[in-house]
């Protein structure tokens, strides 16, 4: 296949014209079923430059094969940027040919899946405000993608604006409706904002059209568009959904995982011991025990069966188990109050652990308080001096998964490790202000976050790149370098294959080569992959002229000798005679 490939450039090379596209959509294709997804690409490539792109079903099925490794999902990416910019400057011009061009709704499913797979946020993050700038119709399935990308950048505000439509989606696609809250939900929980996940919660089943009595289905399945960015943006994007193309996508499958936070269960949409825990860690860290009790008492009702219904003494338990039992106690008396006292059973657990634990005046109050609401113990624990005769009740738990004083001892673990809030404040901001062209406030944000001791992310620095780029500000990018290179070695901000690729094209525009070259070099000691083609054409379509006519031996400064040689090196990496 190797052989076939270099034939193809060979002959492709000394003649033009003499390959037809159906030749090269077959190698296309065996490359990519082959996992060759370097040499896949660059035969997609001649195909884009011929101008006769593979039919949708085709290029759908080479794509398929690309996106299973993270460097085939990077080639995937470029390609459909490259394939979505043709399209646009053939429809710009009215060329009837464009339709034939234009990237169908699946292939950009399977690039998104793959780049949410391989945790490319930025590059995600690039193709999902490339679809309504290619006019690709959005499903089911691309607003469950969309909310991951999002997610893992860290942009709350633009996925509170998609909650807003995500119940249009039909109960059909219930599995896409459940990913989405998930994803909204651990966005709550990154910015440390507890009330907003429980709101999030109690509302999560009632806000979906399927619960809602006289409303219309047809009504709720309408076309929408959806702002991607903020919809306070004047020249925001906005892509077009339409949830019933889903039928025709069933190469993408949405499946519960373990480490989930909602689960679809009966009907209803229920929290997994892991988002429990995250509700508990939260709110006895900010010592609102009487808020999780309310939380606990609410989705009692609302999300479990009776069945089911032993969510408060599963959340108690776990609590005496981590030694909690001021906290466990506060709950007890919380559920105890709305008039339906929990079983026998959590009382005696919790009167155990305060027995073992020499508790013995809270051990009495609490025994009181059992008389009080009619639990009899006949006797049982009168023999206060042992605890022997004491018996220590296991509650089951309601959702059949880890238990949850394991799941909780975990997220208060995880916690130790967690980026601070803010940076998600702070980079929603940036991205916000670099969208609308408000770089100085960028700058600002930035600059404060530095002082607070913020440490900045990917994300960060990306979102300035971007906007930096959007103007052609590339000096105050080799300024902003500085400052990445110095949290790299600091150790704080580890290598990026998206960031690097941002610094890389954006110095490539700007003519700082010597900064190209250094970008490349740090590449290639991390083995990143680099997509060598995209940044020949970008020299060739900005630079190709460039000290062409300069020779060695007419160079006045040293400056313009370092200069020529990063050049010359540059273009030696890339093949350019």
């Amino acid at each position: 296949m190797r052989r076939a490939c270099d034939l193809v450039l060979q002959i492709v090379e000394e003649k033009p014209g003499f390959l037809n596209g159906d030749t090269l959509v077959k190698l296309a294709l065996s490359l990519a079923r082959l996992q060759m997804p370097a040499p896949a690409s660059v035969i997609l490539r001649l195909l884009l430059k011929k101008g006769c792109v593979p039919p949708m079903n085709l290029l759908s099925l080479i794509v398929l094969h690309l996106v299973k490794t993270e460097i085939g999902t990077c080639l995937a990416s470029n390609f459909i940027t490259q394939l979505c910019d043709f399209y646009n400057c053939l429809n710009d011009k009215k060329s009837h040919h464009a339709v034939m061009l234009k990237p169908d709704t699946l292939i950009f499913n399977l690039v998104l899946d793959a780049c949410v797979r391989f945790k490319l946020s930025l590059k995600g993050l690039c193709l999902v405000e490339l679809m309504p700038l290619s006019r690709t119709v959005a499903d089911a399935h691309s607003i469950v993608m969309i909310a991951k990308i999002l997610e893992m950048n860290g942009l709350r505000d633009e996925m509170v604006e998609l909650k807003h439509h995500i119940d249009r989606v039909s109960a059909t696609y219930v599995g896409h409706y459940r990913q989405f809250y998930d994803r909204l939900l651990s966005l709550h929980f990154k910015f440390n904002d507890i009330d907003a996940a429980a709101k999030l919660v109690l509302d999560m089943n009632s806000s979906h059209y399927c619960h809602i009595d006289g409303v219309d289905r047809k009504d709720l399945q309408k076309l929408c568009f959806i702002a991607i960015g903020s919809h306070n943006l004047k020249n925001g994007l906005k892509i077009h959904v339409e949830p019933e193309l889903l039928q025709k996508d069933s190469v993408l499958k949405v499946e519960e995982r373990r480490e989930d936070l909602i689960f679809y269960r009966c009907g209803k949409l229920v929290l997994s011991n892991r988002a429990l825990a995250k509700f508990i860690g939260g709110y006895k860290e900010e010592g609102k025990i009487s808020e999780l009790s309310k939380l606990l008492i609410a989705i009692r009702s609302e999300l479990y069966s009776v069945a089911e219904s032993s969510l408060c003494s599963d959340v108690i338990g776990a609590c005496i188990r981590l030694g909690w039992l001021e906290s466990a106690h506060d709950i007890l008396d919380d559920v105890e109050a709305t008039g339906s006292p929990l079983g026998r059973d959590t009382y005696v657990l919790l009167l155990s652990a305060y027995h073992k634990g020499g508790m013995q005046r809270e051990a009495n109050a609490l025994l009181r308080q059992m008389k009080k609401v009619g639990l009899d113990l006949d006797g049982e624990l009168l023999d206060n001096s042992t605890d022997e005769h004491i018996p220590c009740v296991e509650t089951p738990n309601p959702l059949g998964k880890s238990d949850l004083a394991a799941a909780l001892v975990q997220i208060l673990k995880d916690g130790d490790r967690k980026v601070c809030p803010l940076v998600y404040e702070f980079n929603s901001s940036i991205f916000f202000f670099c969208k609308a062209g408000m770089i100085e406030d960028a700058r600002k944000a930035y600059r404060r976050m530095c002082e607070m001791k913020i440490q900045p992310t990917h994300q960060t620095f990306a979102f300035l790149l971007c906007g930096y780029s959007s103007l052609t500000m590339y000096r105050e990018i080799t300024y902003l370098w500085g400052d990445i290179k110095r949290f790299m070695r600091s150790g704080s901000l580890v290598a990026n294959r998206d960031l690097y690729e941002l610094l890389l094209m954006s110095f490539l525009r700007g003519g700082y080569f010597e900064r190209v070259m250094e970008v490349i070099g740090l590449m290639k000691d991390h083995n990143m992959y680099i997509d060598k083609w995209i940044y020949k054409n970008e020299f060739l379509r900005l630079h190709n002229n460039l000290y062409r006519s300069l020779k060695t031996s007419n160079i006045i400064t040293e400056a313009q000798s370092k200069r020529l040689e990063h050049i010359l090196e540059f273009k030696k990496w890339v093949a350019i005679d």
